[in-house]
């Protein structure tokens, strides 16, 4: 499964900032999306996330062509958070500090990255965090299902400002975010969103909160959904319990960086 298109040859490169694309199995939607970041951004990088749909070929083809473009293959699916880390070590490597990642299936606005790339490049210190704009697409189970997850990560993060837990349209700083990872090995999967901005916001990491348009594609407009309600439900749920029990031990800390951030303000 291949496109010969190739990506556009866009904007100046950055020596900071990159586009992230965890990709797995996401069809050939995934070639729009990454014409689609090329068009706002370079350089774009994709992680090929274990993809077993004949995309890894058609990326390396695009890649081919494309200067600006960098395909990384993973040989087996790790999950989300497993190729961002992948991500993360060869950005930092490179001398980037920050990411912004983006999901490869169609739903997330490439046309929001330079603005989002401009908020981080004005508080580099932050996480600059999408929250979504619904249309008429969007599944009402999934949009009452993240506002529960959003009522855990603001608790669990004393309100410190997560505007959405879940959605994946964001700016990370890279060296904050590799060492909350290398910490612990919870999130690697479907887990990874919500988790990262809660302990970043434990480490000291500020969110700057962007609205950006969110699309659920239909099966005959090329989308593609891994989600599972039982399995992905119940991964949540778990980190949810955890970060709880996390947050509970942090609560003196929280409670005075709060504190401390209102005599300030």
């Amino acid at each position: 499964m291949t496109d010969p298109s190739v990506a556009t040859a866009g904007p100046q490169p950055s020596v900071t900032h990159l586009v992230l694309i965890p990709s797995y199995n996401p069809g050939i939607k995934v070639y729009e999306t990454v014409r689609a970041a090329r068009a706002q951004w370079a350089p774009v990088w994709v992680v090929v996330d274990g993809s077993s749909d004949g995309t890894p070929q058609g990326l390396r083809d695009l890649a081919a062509a494309d200067p600006q473009l960098r395909v990384f293959v993973l040989p087996y699916n790790g999950g989300k958070g497993a190729a961002v880390l992948h991500g993360l070590d060869a950005a930092a490597a490179a001398g980037f500090t920050h990411v912004l990642t983006m999901d490869s299936d169609g739903q997330h606005p490439a046309e929001r990255i330079p603005a989002f790339m401009v908020a981080s490049q004005q508080s580099p210190q932050a996480m600059v965090l999408g929250v979504p704009v619904f249309d008429a697409s969007a599944p009402n189970l999934r949009v009452q299902g993240r506002k529960v997850s959003n009522a855990w990560a603001n608790l669990e993060t004393l309100w410190a400002g997560i505007g959405d837990s879940l959605y994946g349209f964001r700016v990370y700083p890279i060296d904050a975010l590799r060492a909350v990872m290398r910490r612990q090995h919870w999130m690697r999967r479907f887990d990874f969103d919500p988790e990262a901005v809660v302990r970043l916001s434990w480490h000291g990491v500020p969110a700057i909160n962007l609205p950006a348009p969110v699309r659920y594609l239909r099966a005959d407009e090329g989308g593609v959904s891994h989600f599972n309600y039982l399995r992905d439900n119940a991964l949540l749920t778990w980190m949810h319990t955890r970060l709880f029990l996390g947050f509970v031990l942090r609560l003196p800390l929280l409670a005075w960086r709060r504190l401390r951030t209102r005599r300030s303000g």
